[in-house]
């Protein structure tokens, strides 16, 4: 179970930081059209959010096999918990009304609303790659 745990968390984590950290900036930079770089990014993160949903899940029913009712109480799973309601929320949440904001067309309030509901979703991340990498670095494994 460790070695599947490993790469489930490899898999995600490493995802994570791919695209949000390499990929997305380079379709920004080298993209002359930005609403096509944000669609690519969007879409990327849309994949991404189901891959974290899919492993997520998996590694929590791991740690609760694994560990049994003692893992409802580490930390572990609280992270995991913690890390799959920030993907809840930004992708059945934020994302949503991100889209309806752009259908609408970015001006005025909307386009404060949007910049306010990104900045967001861009918090979200940083505390999913950053709570990724701490169980990372300290594993699944008591």
């Amino acid at each position: 179970m460790f070695i599947l745990e490993r790469v489930l968390l490899s898999l995600w984590i490493g995802s994570m930081w791919a695209i949000g950290y390499l990929a997305v900036p380079v379709l920004f930079r080298l993209l002359d059209d930005r609403m096509l770089a944000g669609m690519l990014a969007g879409e990327m993160f849309h994949l991404l959010n189901f891959l974290g949903l899919f492993c997520g899940v998996l590694l929590l029913a791991g740690l609760w096999l694994q560990s049994g009712r003692a893992a409802l109480f580490s930390w572990r799973s609280g992270l995991l918990v913690l890390m799959l309601a920030l993907i809840g929320v930004a992708e059945f949440g934020l994302q949503p009304q991100m889209a309806a904001l752009k259908q609408l067309g970015l001006e005025g309030d909307r386009l404060q609303q949007f910049r306010w509901l990104h900045g967001l979703s861009s918090i979200l991340f940083l505390v999913n790659s950053l709570s990724g990498l701490l169980l990372l670095i300290r594993g699944l494994q008591k």
